[in-house]
């Protein structure tokens, strides 16, 4: 598979810091950390121009700032264990309470993201490197450029810049549909999707045993 394939040019990936391991993790003062070491290697392995695992689909990306997370708070959507989560920094409050907000999240970045990154350090401690990509690319898949009413991308009127917004999945509908009704009668992209699962990974395979805590968000 590719992965095995880029060798050498496949650096390898960041890894938590220790004290945010196993028993020591749930008892540190500073659950969550910004990690700059791995925002460099999500950008050189997917977004940029000449990333040995580059995706088009995240080409708007190069243009927004990202801020990068390690978390050992456990979290959970619907009985599964929350592993990854993209979020703007929009912030809703009272201005004191986004005082605090601005003044952490610049502290930590030096200006503030477009979208904050945050995965669950336990879990991608253990993961393999293919379940990893594929949940790193998970939250850049939500991490995207707004389109105006014709699907074309939208831009700032005023500075030029994408306007980022998170996206919602390709396809939202019930396996009950599809078995009573085909593909065809399904919502969506649903039938690019089961014709892409029915071709070989471009990658490799994956599986990624726990919930995306952006999915079922409201946008």
């Amino acid at each position: 598979m590719l992965l095995k394939e880029l060798g050498r040019t496949f650096r390898q990936r960041p890894r938590p810091p220790e004290d945010l391991l196993g028993a020591e993790g749930a008892i540190t003062e500073t659950p969550v950390r910004p990690d700059h070491d791995l925002l460099t290697w999500i950008r050189a392995t997917f977004i940029d121009e000449d990333a040995p695992l580059l995706n088009e689909d995240h080409a708007h990306l190069r243009n927004a700032r990202l801020g990068a997370l390690w978390c050992t708070v456990p979290n959970a959507r619907q009985g599964n264990a929350v592993v990854g989560m993209c979020e703007t920094t929009a912030f809703m409050g009272n201005r004191w309470a986004k005082a605090r907000f601005v003044q952490q999240i610049t502290g930590w970045f030096g200006s503030m993201p477009h979208f904050l990154l945050t995965f669950d350090a336990e879990y991608a401690d253990q993961c393999s490197d293919a379940t990893f990509c594929s949940l790193i690319e998970h939250e850049l898949y939500h991490a995207g450029q707004a389109k105006d009413a014709f699907g074309a991308p939208r831009f700032s009127k005023t500075t030029g810049e994408p306007v980022f917004e998170i996206r919602g999945h390709d396809v939202e509908e019930f396996v009950g549909v599809v078995a009573r009704y085909g593909v065809g009668a399904a919502a969506g992209q649903t039938a690019a999707l089961v014709e892409a699962a029915n071709r070989a990974p471009i990658v490799c395979e994956a599986d990624i045993a726990g919930a995306c805590g952006t999915c079922g968000r409201p946008l």
